[in-house]
Formats: structure tokens, C-alpha cells, sequence
């Protein structure tokens, strides 16, 4: 009887060489060396002004040619100073050198505050679920160092009413106090953008806490705090001229006890801490005025108890309070979302949605939702039912101008990848313009309506040359347990609707390094709008495929040419390594 050496897989080595030049370098090389071996800085000045389209008056091409062999050879001086095939697929291939966008502020930062999309997060303070996580001051931080210019604080009364505790409110949420918040937020308000600070406040305090808070956030902030002359701004100030300021957004004690009032008359309070929201269903009739949380005539006066509330907040809350919010939320006097979406001549506003609310109101007042973004500010929030922190799609919001499009920033998924891409846009400062068409208003006063049917624009042609860096990043057996990896790319847009598309590569098997050189074209309408999607999966023919690495980046912003591609984790992490070599050129 013979025998069978069934354990040969297990002494398998994996020897991984170094990643190959695709053919179009190779070729590239050959072009700009004049069929040379080496390629010298007045050659790689022509190859980056030619087909990187660079900026070369900005480049000292023989010290950048020194750096590139110091990094890939270890060795502070070299010898030689011109570039082999090798060392110019390295430059190539690095993210230090050769990135796909750019890392500076590159848009006007003049425009009203209202012109921009700002980077917005959504009860900042949490570490994890909506119901039982821990509140923290940590969560915030990392949101700041990430560029987040929005932190949004519930904040309520302690047990024993003499101080302001940060919490999720009527749920399991562990508090932390207000001023450990604010401390933090001077901290690091500025680390990773020069632009000024919402902080959005959703108030649940009786006027002498208010009055407390005023003195926290003054004494905490001092000159930082952009305190406006008039009760309320025409006009609101640039983010350039806003540079290191902070801002409070919140409703004025008036409305603030308004809402108590009305709150105190519905049967049922929504779990949701957003206050001056409409809620699921949006009316604009007359008829259904309850339909977006407005009381009965014939209730106004049910409870003398917070009437009398009302009135002791509207005289007594501290004037200083009220001065310090630079920009009014709440709902104006009306009977429907289209009233409220009104653009008054004299003041600047803040409105807040939900997600399923903006949906709503997208199918009837697309355009109204466009007008009112042009002067006020729309926040939109994840609907009550997102227990466990996830997100909405940002599009829909950002298409109809909304400048806070907020997210729980603690929870990840495909449509936090999409916030991170959008803003990612104009040196990860945390404001990004908003297209002109948004803005725009025509002869007849009509703006821009995202219903109508748009003509292609511009056409992205991308290559997805190959891979590599998982070598470094993983243990050999992270995806599979016997055999290299069978990695393939999915490539795609995120944009308006009619310019959504994902593509998939080939898979390449057993390869640590693969190489799909495969192209793929992307006709977009918005191109403004449009985020390039990237994602490596490793295909696992038992399981579910094994995720490999994401990333996501902003059409507009784009360098064409070869550019090496950073991957992020899961949670939007850059990898230490892991990057695809990739060839953007619009057409």
C-alpha cells in the first residue's frame, strides 16, 4: 500500500519579489529617457509637466530626484543623480511623492460661510451606539484631528440641577460634563484646519444653567468665540475671515422655550435629540400643520406650568447666553416646510432635517431646498432608529446644498468612506466650495433643479495598473491559511444617481503584488459632485470575500496621470503600505 504526504501545504514558502513596472512605465521610460537607462531631472521635469500635468515651476526636479534615491536606497548621498527604471516605478508608486490629490487649500475662502459644505459630525460625544455607549471627550478629539469643523453637545442638567452634563438623552448613554468638552475642544480645535469651529448645542437647561453655560463657554474660550454685533447676521462673515474662531449654534431662549412648550403637548417624544427638526412626514398644506409638529390652536394653553417655563426663560435665561450664539437654529413662524424654507432678506438661519424629512422634501421642493441653502444653513441628521451609529447616503443632501450633512463619525461604512472622500477636498481643511450651479440664480430667479436631466459633462478614464503593500501591512496568512492572496479592485462612481456605476477587475490569484492593468470609463454629469470609489476585496470561494482595502477621492480634485493611490481600513485608517498604482485622464 502506497502512502500520500498530505501535509505538503503546510511547508509551502511564499517568496514575494518586488512589484514589476506595468508596460505604460516601462514605455514611459523609454519615451523620456530617449531609449536611455537612466532618466535625469530635466527628463523627469518634461515627463511631469507633459503626462502628470504638474506644475513644474514649483518643483526642484534634482533635489527631488535626490530624495527618491535617498528614500529607495537608504543612503543620504548618492552617487548617481538620475533615476533607473526601478527607482522611477518607485517614485511612481509612492504616496510621499507622487499622491492622487493634492494636501493644500486650493478653493476661494472668501464666500459667505453659507458658500461651503462643512465637515459635520453628529452627537460628537459618543463612542459608540446611540443607546448604551459611553460619552467622551475622545470621540471629539479624533473628529477634530480628522478635520470635523461641526461638533454637535446634548446637553442636560445634572441629578442635582447645578451643572451641564453632555449626554444622549432619555437613553442608557453614560454622561460626561460639559466643560471637560469645551477644554478639549479649545485643545484641538486647530490641529488639523485653521477654519473656524461650529459647535451646535442641543439645549435641555432651565436659564440658570443657560446663564452657567455662557460663562463656561466664555471663560473657556475668551476672544476665540465669534460673538456677532446684531441679534442676527444678513450676511454671514468667510471662513478665511472666521480663522481660528469659534461659533455657537443654537436656538435663542425664546424659541428654545417655544419648543418646550410644543414638546410638552405632543403624546410622544421622538428618541431622536433633535428638536427643531420636522419629523417623519413633511406637509406643505396648510391642513396638516400637525403633521410637522405644530400644537392644536385649542392646546396652546394646557399647561400653566411651562407657560410659566416659557415666560421665565424668555425674560430671565442670561442675556450673555443669547449673545453668544452666532448662528440662530430653530423653526420661523409658519404652518409648513415650505414656509419655513422662506429666505428671509434680514437674517441668517440654521434649519435641521432628518434624513427621511429631507428625502420628502426633496420630491416636492427640490428647488426651494436649493434657494433656501444659497443664504441659510440646512443641517441634516441620521434618522432616531440608527441605534447602532451608522449612516445615511450624503448625496442627496449635499446635491440639494446642504452645508451640514452630519454623520455619527464613531461608526463606519461605505457612506462614512464617502463623507471622509468629500472632504478629503480642498487640503482636508474641513470646508469645501459648493459648485457654482448651487449658487447660481438665473434671469427669471430659477435655480438649479436636481430633477432635471443633465447631458454628460466630462468622461474619467481610470487604469488600475496593480497592487501591493498587503506583504507589509498583513501576516502572510491573513487572508488565506495555505496560499497567496486572489485580490481584485472595484472601482466606481458616487455622485447624482445617473452618475453611479461600480466596476470590478479580473482576479488575479496567488499574488501578494497583483497586476490587473485593466481601464475602465466613467461619463459624469456632475462631475463637481462626483467621488471616485476604490476597493480591494480578496475572493474567498467558501466565505464571504475577504476586505483588502478602500478609499475614496474627489473627482474634481484628482491629478491626472500615474499616481499611487493610498488604501484606508475599514474605519478610513491609511494602511501603513498598501497602495494601487493607478492613470487618471479626463476626456
Amino acid at each position: 500500500m502506497g502512502s500520500y504526504r498530505v501535509c505538503v501545504c503546510f511547508q509551502r514558502r511564499f517568496k514575494v519579489a518586488e512589484a514589476v513596472p506595468p508596460s505604460d512605465v516601462k514605455e514611459l521610460f523609454e519615451k523620456y529617457t530617449g531609449g536611455g537607462a537612466h532618466m535625469t531631472p530635466e527628463n523627469l521635469r518634461r515627463f511631469l509637466a507633459e503626462v502628470q500635468g504638474d506644475d513644474v515651476s514649483l518643483i526642484d526636479h534634482q533635489n527631488l530626484v535626490e530624495q527618491v534615491l535617498s528614500k529607495r536606497h537608504h543612503i543620504t548621498k548618492f552617487a548617481r543623480h538620475n533615476l533607473t527604471l526601478e527607482d522611477f516605478h518607485y517614485f511612481l508608486l509612492s504616496t510621499e511623492f507622487n499622491p492622487p490629490i493634492g494636501s493644500k487649500v486650493n478653493q476661494d475662502m472668501t464666500a459667505p460661510l453659507s458658500h461651503y459644505f462643512i465637515y459635520t459630525g453628529h452627537n460628537s460625544y459618543l463612542t459608540g451606539n446611540q443607546l448604551s455607549s459611553d460619552c467622551s471627550d475622545v470621540p471629539i478629539i479624533k473628529a477634530l484631528n480628522r478635520g470635523v469643523r461641526v461638533v454637535e453637545l446634548d446637553i442636560w442638567p445634572n441629578s442635582t440641577k447645578d451643572d451641564v452634563l453632555v449626554l444622549h438623552g432619555r437613553t442608557l448613554t453614560t454622561p460626561v460634563e460639559l466643560i471637560k468638552c469645551l477644554k478639549s475642544i479649545k485643545e484641538h480645535a486647530f490641529a488639523a484646519s485653521p477654519y473656524p469651529v461650529i459647535i451646535t448645542l442641543e439645549d435641555h437647561l432651565t436659564p440658570d444653567l443657560q446663564a452657567k453655560v455662557a460663562q463656561m463657554l466664555t471663560k473657556t474660550f475668551g476672544d476665540m468665540l465669534f460673538c456677532p454685533n446684531h441679534e442676527t447676521l444678513k450676511e454671514f462673515p468667510s471662513p478665511e475671515e472666521l480663522k481660528g474662531r469659534i461659533l455657537i449654534s443654537t436656538k435663542p431662549p425664546k424659541e428654545y422655550a417655544e419648543t418646550v412648550r410644543e414638546n410638552s403637548l405632543k403624546s410622544e417624544k421622538s428618541k431622536d435629540s433633535d428638536d427643531d427638526e420636522w419629523g417623519k412626514e413633511v406637509s406643505t398644506k396648510n391642513e396638516n400643520e400637525n403633521d410637522v409638529g405644530y400644537p392644536d390652536a385649542n392646546q396652546h394653553s394646557e399647561d400653566d406650568a411651562i407657560d410659566d417655563l416659557a415666560s421665565e426663560l424668555c425674560s430671565s435665561s442670561a442675556p450673555s447666553y443669547k449673545h453668544l450664539i452666532a448662528l440662530h437654529a430653530g423653526k420661523p413662524k409658519g404652518t409648513s416646510l415650505k414656509d419655513a424654507l422662506k429666505v428671509e432678506n434680514d437674517k441668517v438661519r440654521r434649519l435641521s432635517l432628518s434624513e427621511q424629512a429631507l428625502e420628502k422634501a426633496t420630491e416636492s421642493l427640490g428647488t426651494d431646498l436649493i434657494r433656501f441653502t444659497q443664504k441659510n444653513f440646512l443641517r441634516v441628521y441620521p434618522k432616531g432608529t440608527r441605534f447602532n451609529s451608522s449612516n445615511y447616503k450624503p448625496m442627496i443632501g449635499w446635491m440639494h446644498g446642504a452645508q451640514m450633512v452630519a454623520f455619527n463619525m464613531q461608526g463606519y461604512g461605505k457612506n462614512l468612506w464617502l463623507m471622509h472622500g468629500m472632504f478629503r477636498s480642498n487640503g482636508g481643511c474641513g470646508y469645501v466650495k459648493k459648485p457654482d450651479f448651487l449658487m447660481n440664480v438665473g434671469p427669471n430667479n430659477e435655480v438649479f433643479n436636481p430633477k432635471d436631466e443633465l447631458p454628460v459633462r466630462k468622461t474619467l478614464k481610470v487604469k488600475v495598473y496593480l497592487g501591493d503593500g498587503w506583504r507589509m501591512d498583513f501576516k502572510q496568512t491573513h487572508f488565506d491559511t495555505y496560499s497567496p492572496p486572489d485580490f481584485y479592485a472595484r472601482v466606481g462612481i458616487a455622485g447624482v444617481p445617473a452618475d453611479q456605476i461600480m466596476k470590478k477587475t479580473k482576479i488575479i490569484e496567488d499574488n501578494w503584488i497583483p497586476s490587473w492593468e485593466e481601464e475602465f470609463t466613467f461619463p459624469l454629469r456632475v462631475p463637481e459632485l462626483a467621488l471616485l470609489r476604490v476597493e480591494v476585496h480578496e475572493y474567498d470561494m467558501s466565505e464571504t470575500d475577504d476586505f483588502a482595502g478602500q478609499t475614496c477621492l474627489p473627482v474634481a480634485e484628482l491629478k491626472q496621470g500615474i499616481r499611487a493611490v493610498p488604501l484606508c481600513d475599514r474605519k478610513g485608517e491609511k494602511y501603513n503600505s498598501v497602495r494601487l498604482l493607478m492613470r487618471f485622464e479626463f476626456i
